[in-house]
């Protein structure tokens, strides 16, 4: 694709690649920071037993919301104080048994500082994130950890860029640590977000989606293939089981099984459903993962499954049922 000159004359593209060169360059030098103090500042959020508060001003402070966000669903309950609003009340929601995790770029955030004698006095565990040591937030801290980058993106070096970049790769680096150190896994991960795709993968069970009692398609052995076919008609899932009076599976009749037998010229009154249906049909239980049934939905190329207890009908899930449940 040929570059198209901009109105303004100005090259764009040059200046966009010259940011991402700038902000690399600035993560490569986040190895050196990743030291004895990291691994310390590691150990006391593992080792919490209230919850990490995490503070920022400005932009530091979107950084500490997203930090917070991160540790609070990878394992470590976490959540954002604003500084400012922290000396007019806000700082009674923390306890402790918490851990104040600091964020400021330069270390001398009023706010906050402002914050530290009460910290102090409640005898909260202080970890400061700065480019500094020898800030006053550094030296007020019980621990500080340095993210310092050679020089920021933006060519007049005010507006914070590289530096938060930087910042927000080290909240990462925090939290993917504690989540291996705690055996995270993914059923954990989903718990706390029931609401995403994820969530719905691996909290939903069959027994969630599915058609049970009266919602079920089915219909006794002795009942005629008309019989069958309205109640496919009522049930509006283009099958229906067949069973025993104690609800054991025998067989089912799908739309597939209509076609083959109008090939057959039989009598739809006097023709009983036990004559033509199929034999069994594919099941599975009704605690069955529902992204697990939907793998043998494809896999089968089939678009229903009877849910079975003990060979028992308890239930039938549709194709349909994974998409209105969010499992496609």
């Amino acid at each position: 694709m040929s570059e198209q000159p901009t109105s303004s004359g100005f090259d764009f593209r040059k200046a966009g690649k010259n940011v991402l060169r700038i902000e690399r360059e600035g993560l490569e030098q986040l190895d050196q920071y990743i030291n004895e103090d990291f691994s310390s500042a590691c150990d006391i959020l593992y080792h919490c037993r209230g919850k990490v508060v995490v503070m920022g001003m400005g932009k530091s402070g979107h950084i500490a919301r997203k930090m917070a966000a991160t540790f609070a669903s990878t394992g470590t309950p976490a959540f954002f104080v604003h500084p400012a609003e922290a000396s007019h009340g806000d700082l009674g929601m923390v306890g402790p048994e918490d851990v104040v995790l600091a964020i400021s770029n330069s270390g001398e955030s009023h706010e906050i500082l402002a914050l530290v004698p009460v910290i102090k006095r409640l005898k909260i565990t202080l970890i400061c994130l700065s480019s500094r040591p020898e800030s006053a937030m550094a030296k007020a801290a019980d621990l500080h950890l340095t993210v310092r980058v050679p020089q920021e993106a933006c060519p007049l070096g005010l507006a914070p860029t590289s530096s938060t970049t930087a910042t927000l790769v080290m909240g990462d680096a925090l939290a993917v640590a504690l989540l291996e150190a705690r055996g995270f896994t993914a059923n954990d991960f989903a718990l706390s977000h029931p609401g995403g795709a994820l969530g719905r993968k691996l909290l939903l069970h069959v027994s969630d989606v599915m058609h049970a009692g009266t919602e079920m398609p089915c219909v006794p052995r002795h009942a005629s293939l008309r019989d069958a076919l309205l109640e496919i008609t009522r049930k509006k899932m283009g099958m229906t089981v067949i069973v025993e009076e104690d609800m054991t599976i025998a067989g089912i009749f799908t739309d597939g099984d209509l076609r083959r037998v109008i090939d057959m010229g039989i009598n739809f009154q006097s023709t009983l459903i036990d004559n033509v249906m199929t034999p069994g049909g594919i099941r599975v239980t009704s605690n069955m993962l529902a992204v697990d049934a939907l793998n043998v939905m494809q896999s089968k190329n089939i678009t229903s499954l009877l849910v079975a207890d003990n060979n028992r009908l308890v239930g039938v899930v549709h194709m349909h049922d994974m998409l209105r449940a969010g499992v496609v």
